[in-house]
């Protein structure tokens, strides 16, 4: 029996290409929520995470992280696509685009490989990201992927 702190998270490992794709669709919808204790349900206990140059270990680290992250990336709005998945790892790319307290847009670009445990959730996560300075007006996303959107996103 799971802890409410671990609760299962399907689809579990191994993934085929709907169960990947349904996964990489979930981490978009939670993490365009911008609610870093919801976001940080679907990670283990000890999850680890590189993002960028920053490492990230456990829960409460993965909360502070994304606290900071959405107060400086406001109106952050993500879309992720499945890249490749075997067992338990998938790949993705993603773009997402907020701007900062000077109202300066930019355009975020980036691949993770991410790693599950059997309960289906994200004990690895690693992140590189290259950011993009846009005008307003060169904004692609407004906002969470309406449902029943899989269109894939722009190089």
């Amino acid at each position: 029996m799971s802890s409410p702190t671990e609760e299962p998270r399907p689809p579990f490992p191994p993934f085929d290409e709907e169960s990947a794709r349904a996964k990489v669709l979930a981490a978009e919808n939670a993490w365009n929520t911008r609610d870093p204790q919801k976001v940080a349900l679907a990670y283990t206990l000890d999850t680890v995470w590189r993002n960028r140059d920053e490492w990230v270990t456990g829960r409460a680290e993965v909360v502070d992280f994304l606290t900071r992250k959405w107060e400086r990336e406001r109106d952050y709005v993500l879309r992720k696509s499945l890249w490749t998945f075997g067992g338990h790892r998938i790949a993705v790319r993603f773009q997402y685009e907020c701007r900062d307290a000077a109202g300066q847009w930019w355009r975020s670009y980036g691949n993770e490989n991410w790693e599950f445990a059997e309960n289906g959730l994200m004990r690895r996560r690693e992140a590189s990201i290259n950011d993009l300075r846009i005008a307003e007006e060169d904004r692609r996303l407004h906002g969470p992927r309406p449902d029943g959107d899989t269109s894939e996103i722009p190089i």
